[in-house]
């Protein structure tokens, strides 16, 4: 269930983050993606809290990339880490880059 749940988000030209809405990297994490000028539709935040699959949904996002934790940013299958990660890559201008890659900028 909780494979084909993630696996099912995650598509390549698409930003994912996984998410808790309590969680502050969350919201912080949305808030720096939110204000960027991605194409309608290719953003996607998932609560991940909003099934009953939390806890195995977290298991299987440490085997796909080695932490559990929220948030965990995909720009398209790749996995760039959590909320310091991506705060790091928009400081250096590489989101950009990365986003700009897989076509999801207007």
């Amino acid at each position: 269930m909780a494979q084909e749940f993630v696996n099912g988000k995650i598509q390549p030209g698409k930003v994912v983050v996984f998410i808790k809405p309590t969680c502050p990297y969350c919201r912080r994490a949305q808030e720096i993606l939110s204000q960027l000028p991605i194409k309608q539709g290719l953003l996607e935040f998932v609560d991940i809290t909003a099934t009953d699959h939390t806890n195995e949904i977290q298991d299987y996002l440490q085997q796909l990339t080695g932490a559990r934790t929220v948030p965990r940013v995909f720009i398209g299958k790749d996995c760039i880490g959590g909320c310091s990660d991506l705060v790091s890559m928009q400081q250096s201008g590489e989101l950009l880059t990365r986003l700009k890659q897989i076509g999801a900028l207007q």
